[in-house]
């Protein structure tokens, strides 16, 4: 947990809660009515301030963009600060002189007085710039002036430090509000999050809007239950004890590979296996003699999918399905005693109401389920458009797994696990090394060895998505060029 009112660097080695805006909104009243008057923009332009100093020691022409509100408050006080300690910042700031809030007005008023420059227009040159515009208060899109700075900031090849949020940066879902032109923006962006943490810093666009996150409390607790966790890279080296054997960690079932797409079964396969299962086994959906694929990878058991015992062992279905899985669907529902759902036979269940309510049953009976939508297979379950999910993740994972009774991992940056009743986890390992074909059926067959040994089909997903986005993260620069193959032979 945060020491009060110090930055901290956000990465995946803690557990961090996140908040909304209205759990944020809640709890800078409650400090509010608890310290003096102006305290709070105090803590925040000071923290502002010397973590400006970190990211660019060096810098001496600092603009600051400051918009009408207290996030621009926040920036008026760190520019107080930066003045003092021989910086030379710049402000262009949207507020009036007697209009706004008390505490951007004082923050302005102390400004002044200490000499900082203001001007109209974005400075020619500048060696670090500060993104203090909305903040959290973000509602529509920017104009005017606002969207101009906005435009500067987001196309700067200068380091950038955005107070709060990045502006125009929806906190709750990481949505932008209108375009944005930060997605090819440089690596040297920051975001300090103040009070609190929150979501869309951690999904759907944030994390290329926000940079680097760092954290400062301004001295106040959290006490409330958080809106979703950052999820906490919880691998460790093995401890499994010497006596262990094949069976001590569970058996593994691969149900995919239609004709043409056999290479997505495999891959699920190999992940699961070095994932950690003791077994698996590969059963094919097409008509094909695949004495080879059991030559080629001797540690699978190639099986008929007729020939596979579900009740006994963790399937994996759908990885490379095509419209195959459709007929296999009925028994897999019925009978798994573990179960994850991907690719093709989501689409399937989309289609299917009778295959819905299976799903559903499985809960009834006490069946842990997994389901591994991205966006676009989300969208066809929930009945609605891949834009829908991906304007509030969040919301879109909470909502089916509501509906299918089942843990649902919602891939995409920041992957989303979400099951009823439980705190939502947002993952932050992973890069776009990923976004390539075959790695989600690695990510499948990893949650099913999870799955196979610890039968918490939430923790399972957590522990296997961090994994599958901390190998890529890893990928050194002499390692062979980065595909699923790789990816399945080097998860643990």
């Amino acid at each position: 947990m945060n020491t009060l009112g110090l930055t901290q660097r956000i990465d995946s080695q803690a557990l961090w809660p996140l908040y909304d805006v209205a759990q944020t909104r809640s709890i800078e009243a409650q400090a509010q009515a608890a310290l003096p008057a102006y305290t709070l923009m105090q803590r925040a332009g000071l923290a502002t301030a010397q973590l400006a100093l970190a990211i660019a020691p060096h810098a001496q022409k600092i603009w600051l963009a400051c918009g009408p509100g207290n996030n621009g408050g926040d920036g008026l006080e760190a520019a107080v600060h930066l003045q003092a300690w021989g910086k030379q910042p710049i402000v262009t700031w949207l507020g009036k002189d007697g209009t706004g809030p008390a505490d951007a007005q004082q923050a302005w008023q102390r400004a002044k007085a200490a000499g900082v420059t203001f001007a109209q227009q974005i400075p020619e040159q500048f060696d670090l710039a500060i993104d203090a515009l909305l903040g959290i208060g973000a509602q529509r899109t920017p104009e005017g002036a606002m969207a101009q700075w906005l435009q500067a900031l987001q196309t700067t090849n200068m380091p950038v430090l955005c107070v709060d949020m990045p502006t125009g940066l929806n906190a709750n879902t990481g949505e932008w509000l209108g375009k944005s032109t930060s997605r090819h923006a440089n690596a040297q962006r920051h975001t300090l999050s103040l009070l609190t943490l929150k979501p869309g810093l951690f999904t759907a666009e944030g994390r290329d809007a926000s940079g680097q996150v760092w954290f400062n409390n301004l001295g106040v607790e959290t006490p409330q239950v958080p809106t979703a966790w950052l999820q906490q890279n919880i691998n460790t080296p093995s401890d499994r004890p010497h006596s262990s054997h094949k069976g001590s960690f569970g058996d593994v079932m691969v149900i995919g590979g239609a004709q043409g797409m056999t290479g997505a079964a495999i891959l699920a396969s190999l992940a699961a296996l070095h994932g950690g299962a003791g077994r698996v086994w590969v059963g094919f959906l097409d008509d094909a003699d695949h004495t080879a694929v059991a030559a080629q990878h001797p540690a699978l058991m190639v099986r008929k999918v007729a020939d596979l015992e579900c009740k006994r062992a963790t399937l994996v279905c759908g990885c490379g399905g095509g419209d195959a899985v459709r007929s296999v669907l009925p028994r897999v529902l019925s009978t798994a005693a573990h179960l994850v759902l991907d690719a093709d036979a989501l689409n399937a269940i989309a289609q299917d109401t009778s295959l819905q309510q299976l799903l559903k049953n499985r809960a009834a009976k006490g069946l842990p389920t997994v389901l591994t939508p991205h966006p676009l297979e989300a969208a066809r379950m929930l009945g609605c458009s891949a834009a829908h999910v991906q304007a509030d993740r969040l919301q879109a994972a909470e909502t089916l797994a509501q509906q299918t009774q089942a843990v649902v991992v919602l891939k995409g940056s920041g992957t989303i696990v979400a099951q009823t009743g439980r705190t939502s986890v947002i993952n932050p390992t992973g890069n776009a090394r990923l976004a390539t074909a075959g790695t989600g059926d690695v990510l499948a067959g990893l949650i099913g060895a999870k799955l196979a040994h610890s039968h918490d089909a939430f923790l399972a997903s957590c522990e296997a998505v961090c994994t599958h986005g901390s190998v890529a993260d890893t990928w050194g620069t002499q390692s062979p060029t980065f595909d699923a193959a790789w990816l399945a032979a080097s998860v643990r």
